[in-house]
């Protein structure tokens, strides 16, 4: 699969248009991929999981929860700061993609996850190559001013104003904090000028998420058909010269646009059958803009860490490579947001995601109506591809050696 042979597999995954979380243009994208991948002779299944697509009403649920106990505090302090307190432990949960609980209140769609497992499974180390298919909603956060700010703000103030840690951090929390002292009997006016700063961000934040749910899904080009295009590109050449020591799969989840749902649920459907020990993630998203960059952490509300090995190796290959000349320009970022790597990661797997940005940002028209085809850099999702088969390499002799050190003990 060449560059042009990328872009119109982007071309038409775009054609499914409004291919958001548990919709029918889902549904067909992912039945359109599963023979993408028996074309490059890969046998392949769609694998269904149930999903809650409407991800900024469900933060937007925990925000109102929250100000809702910190009204009720006055008047019932225990209710109050349970109320609040409830907030903010789901809110925690979910966006660690652990535990869903306020979640589970609001309806559920069917969303699906395209499985292609190796041909001939074995006892070595598996690679799944994951890249979710699914496309987000636009909103007023997502503009290009504010695209704009976040691109000049340095990566440490990138990571504390991350979209839901203003909220969670600078909204819910003060908030609980707030309760906790009226719980404990303290009172006075000076509480009440505390309480109208989170207050305020809170209400901020509630407007903005019901604007994110009424608007409409965009067309996702970069993010994430070029992850898509990658990893089907990726498993052909692999196909043709196969790893030694690592058996491929490809894992296509949809519903990844409300907090790596699809992703999370089938892990949760599937962990008899995967071994921590010896599976390993690469989770390739939003690869047609800038150069690579490989995630050293990500998180909504805390940053975790991704797996050291697997950004060891990255460092070794950018470093090979050249930091400024060479062939991918490849550099480490931490985002605070999540990609498909973290339900991996905060269930026990090796993971880590790769990434196109520049300086660490992505395209400036992520999750808006202008991330069409006709903005795919073509040369960046090369590289990307370049810098993933000779990732998968490194991991290869890698699980080698593992494999031997073993033998001999």
């Amino acid at each position: 699969m060449d560059a042009a042979d990328r872009r119109e597999l982007i071309e038409t995954l775009c054609s499914f248009e409004g291919r958001g979380p548990g919709t029918d243009a889902e549904r067909r994208a992912a039945n359109w991929l599963v023979g993408q991948l028996e074309a490059i002779g890969r046998k392949a299944r769609v694998e269904p999981v149930s999903v809650h697509p409407e991800y900024a009403l469900v933060i937007a649920a925990h925000v109102a929860l929250a100000l809702a106990g910190s009204l009720l505090t006055p008047v019932v302090a225990p209710l109050g700061f349970v109320m609040v307190l409830a907030a903010a432990t789901s809110l925690y949960l979910d966006q660690s993609t652990r535990l869903y609980l306020i979640r589970n209140l609001f309806f559920r769609r069917a969303s699906q996850v395209v499985v292609s497992a190796a041909a001939e499974p074995g006892s070595r180390a598996r690679l799944i190559l994951t890249a979710h298919y699914d496309s987000a909603k636009t909103g007023l956060v997502f503009g290009r001013r504010a695209a704009g700010l976040v691109r000049r703000l340095p990566e440490p103030w990138r990571l504390a104003l991350g979209p839901i840690r203003i909220p969670f951090w600078g909204g819910i929390v003060p908030l609980l904090a707030v309760s906790g002292a009226r719980l404990a009997g303290i009172h006075g006016g000076w509480l009440a000028l505390v309480q109208l700063v989170p207050t305020i961000v809170l209400l901020v934040t509630l407007a903005l998420l019901i604007d994110i749910s009424l608007s409409a899904v965009v067309p996702g080009a970069y993010d994430n058909a070029s992850g898509v295009a990658a990893a089907i590109s990726v498993a052909e050449q692999l196909a043709a010269d196969p790893p030694r020591n690592l058996e491929v799969w490809v894992v296509l989840p949809g519903a990844e646009e409300c907090n790596c749902e699809g992703m999370a649920r089938w892990l949760s459907a599937n962990r008899g059958r995967l071994d921590p020990e010896s599976t390993l993630f690469l989770n390739l998203d939003s690869l047609s803009y800038g150069n690579v960059h490989y995630l050293a952490s990500e998180g909504a509300i805390l940053s975790y860490g991704l797996d050291p090995r697997m950004f060891e190796i990255c460092e070794a290959i950018a470093i090979a490579d050249g930091e400024d000349e060479g062939r991918y320009g490849a550099r480490p970022a931490r985002i605070p947001f999540h990609t498909d790597a973290l339900p991996a990661n905060t269930r026990g797997f090796r993971a880590i995601s790769l990434i196109g940005a520049r300086d660490g940002v992505g395209a400036p028209h992520c999750h808006t109506h202008d991330d069409t085809p006709d903005r795919v850099d073509d040369d960046a999702l090369s590289r990307a591809v370049d810098f993933t088969l000779e990732l998968v390499g490194q991991l290869d002799r890698d699980a080698g050696r593992r494999r031997r050190a073993e033998a001999v003990v």
